[in-house]
Order: C-alpha cells, then structure tokens, then sequence
C-alpha cells in the first residue's frame, strides 16, 4: 500500500484515501485527532513550513507518493513539501501564496473581476482611516484567512477595539486585513482546473453567511440548478476562469466563493484545496463528480479525466450542519418525525466542531426551489429547538 502526506485530517478523506488503496501518513495540529489506528505526526503550528519539513524528515516517510491538504492552511506547506520532497503536483510555494493571503489575491486580480476594496492594518491603524478608505461597515480578519474565524464586521470604534483584541499578533504588518463589506447574499463554486482551464463546476448557495453560523445559526447549503439559474452560472464561470487564470492556478479543485450584487457577481476568495463542509458529497450525490478522488489524484501526478455531466440532474442535493441548540434536548428522532432525509447523523453529546456542527443533515428533491425550502425549514427546527 502505498504512503500519502496529508496535512490535516477529516474522516470523508481518510475513507476516499483508503478506497484508493493509499495508506495516510497525517500531520496535524490540536484538537484534529486522527483514529488512533492511522498513522500520524503531531506539530504545533500546521502553517509553520520548517516544521511540518522537520516532522517528515524525523519520520523518514521516503515510500510516500504524494502530498495533499484537507484545508486552507495546509495549502502552502503542501506545496513546500513537493518541491523538497521531489513530489508530483504544484511545488510552487511563491504562488500557493495568492491562495493564502486576502490582499494578494485581490490585488492580483484584473480590473474587470469585481472584488472588495482590501488592505493590511494593524492594531496602530486609526479607525477613521479604515471608515475613510473602506466605508462603514467594513470587514477585519486575517490575511490568510481562518474560515470564519475572527472575521468581524465593525460597525464602531467599538468594535473595531474587539476586533483587533481577537488576534495573537495584532502589530504584524501582514497579519490582518480590513475589507470593505459586500452587503450580498453569498454563492460558491466548486470545481476542477486543468491544463489552464475550466474542467467542470458546479455552483451552490449558502443560505446563511459562514460568519453568521460561527456566531450561532445553522450553516446549510445547496447545489443549484443550472437551467433555472444560467446567467448566473455563466457568470460564475467567467469570474473562475478569470480569477483563477490572473492568479496562475495550478491543476487544482478549487472553491470559489462570491457574492451575488445588483451588477453581477463580486469576487469574494479562492482557495486551491477541497471544498469543506459536505460540498463534495453532494456534488459526488448531484452530478456523480467525485472531487475526493480528483484531489488524489492530481496529488499523485495523475490527470484527471474531464468529468462528463450531460442534461439536469435527477435530484438537486444540499446539506445541514446541525449543532446543539441552547437549552438542548433535540434528538435524532425529532428530526426524523418531521422531516425525511437521505442521510442523518446527530450526536448532540460529542464535542461541537466547527459551526457548532454536532451531526449533519443530507436532502435531496428534484425541484431545487422545494429542496431550498426544505433545508431552511431544518435549519429553522435545529436552531428553534424543535419549535
């Protein structure tokens, strides 16, 4: 069985790694927590390249094949580690870097992809300057991005104060960036790119912003229909195949998340990794596209064949992550009394993960209008507690 470096764990991948017949050699930093029957390497900072090199070399991993991300933050010591280690896929560590940091990327985009107005700050950056330059409100994060993780919407003097307090390291001239805010509805693109091109998409909506989920509601999503929503799928290509071809994409998956304006759609991030949450299962459920497998594959140098998606999908697919709501007391069978389900699992006393997700929710409908309906009508029942 041949070795694989993944940095990173999550238990869909393991399972897509094993069908292949690889043998998952992690690295992993707090809390991610591999089964303990899996091999593993643990560092302290999962983006400090130098040592996620240290762990590999200290482990002698020489029978390994290739080097994949399961998220963000891995995507740039992925790249390190190929070009060290002599290992397929994209080993240019200097451009991994348009996929990491915020002002890179936008600032690498041509004038006709739409993106917000972005800058470095630091915490000895005045508020007037940022309202001056960006408008009220505007957005603070890190540069290279967290999920939603100490992303904040500042609205005050006030809140741009507890913004800044919520970094590690507010003086770094590179660690966060203020961005003027898109008041918009949220969509995202899913995809693989090859040889310089647009292999295959797909575009689904979120129905609530991630930041919003990170401060308590409940983050759904689902795949859109293309004959119902073609211009908007057409804009969503153009903006991809710009953005991605600005910033010199390698053969990749990728995310791409935008917001939909009045005037179009308005860049929002890219990312050169797998998409999160269950957007591969449901675009795997939608289209019989399997990113997992695409994302194997070009970590092992091989091509990927162009997905072939003929006419509109029998059932649209979107997913649920359930959380905990206050006060408890919500089981799995309350959700399947009133609501019915492809795939359910809910396990409200495990420890909550990202979004608060204790469990998820997988639906599926013919009519994409009636499964959007149905997903916000769960989300509502989970944050509501069952009202």
């Amino acid at each position: 069985m041949s070795s694989i470096i993944v940095i990173g764990y999550r238990d869909d991948l393991d399972q897509a790694l094993r069908h292949r017949g690889l043998d998952p050699h992690y690295i992993v930093q707090a809390p991610a927590r591999p089964p303990e029957n899996r091999r593993r390497l643990r560092v302290t900072d999962i983006e400090n390249a130098q040592e996620l090199l240290r762990a590999v070399l200290a482990a002698n991993l020489q029978d390994a094949a290739g080097v994949l991300t399961v998220h963000e933050m891995g995507v740039f010591g992925a790249a390190f580690l190929r070009g060290q280690l002599g290992l397929p896929g994209n080993a240019d560590a200097t451009s991994a870097l348009s996929f990491r940091d915020k002002y890179l990327q936008k600032s690498r985009l041509p004038p006709e992809v739409k993106r917000a107005r972005c800058r470095y700050t630091t915490e000895g950056t005045p508020y007037e300057d940022l309202v001056g330059e960006l408008g009220t409100p505007f957005v603070l994060k890190p540069a290279t991005g967290a999920g939603s993780l100490r992303t904040s919407v500042v609205r005050s003097p006030e809140d741009y104060a507890r913004a800044v307090s919520a970094f590690p390291d507010p003086s770094s001239d590179v660690g966060m960036v203020a961005e003027s805010f898109v008041d918009a509805s949220e969509v995202y693109v899913d995809g693989i790119w090859q040889d310089g091109t647009l292999q295959w998409s797909s575009l689904s909506r979120n129905h609530i912003a991630p930041l919003r989920a990170v401060q308590g509601g409940v983050l759904a999503a689902h795949v859109l229909d293309r004959s119902r929503h073609a211009e908007l799928f057409q804009q969503a290509e153009t903006v991809a195949t710009q953005a991605l071809t600005a910033l010199d994409a390698p053969d990749c998956v990728f995310h791409l998340e935008a917001f939909r304006t009045a005037g179009g759609l308005t860049f929002g991030e890219c990312a050169i990794r797998l998409p999160g949450a269950l957007s591969p299962q449901v675009n795997k459920l939608t289209y019989g596209v399997d990113l997992f497998d695409a994302e194997i594959s070009l970590a092992l140098g091989e091509e990927v064949v162009r997905p072939r998606v003929a006419g509109t999908p029998e059932r649209f697919h979107g997913y649920v992550l359930l959380r905990r709501p206050e006060g408890g007391g919500l089981t799995r069978a309350d959700f399947e009394r009133n609501f019915t389900f492809d795939e359910i699992v809910y396990t409200p006393d495990v420890p909550a993960g990202p979004y608060g997700k204790v469990g998820h929710a997988i639906v599926s409908d013919p009519d994409e209008l009636k499964l959007e309906k149905t997903l916000e009508d769960i989300a509502r029942f989970n944050e509501s507690g069952g009202a």
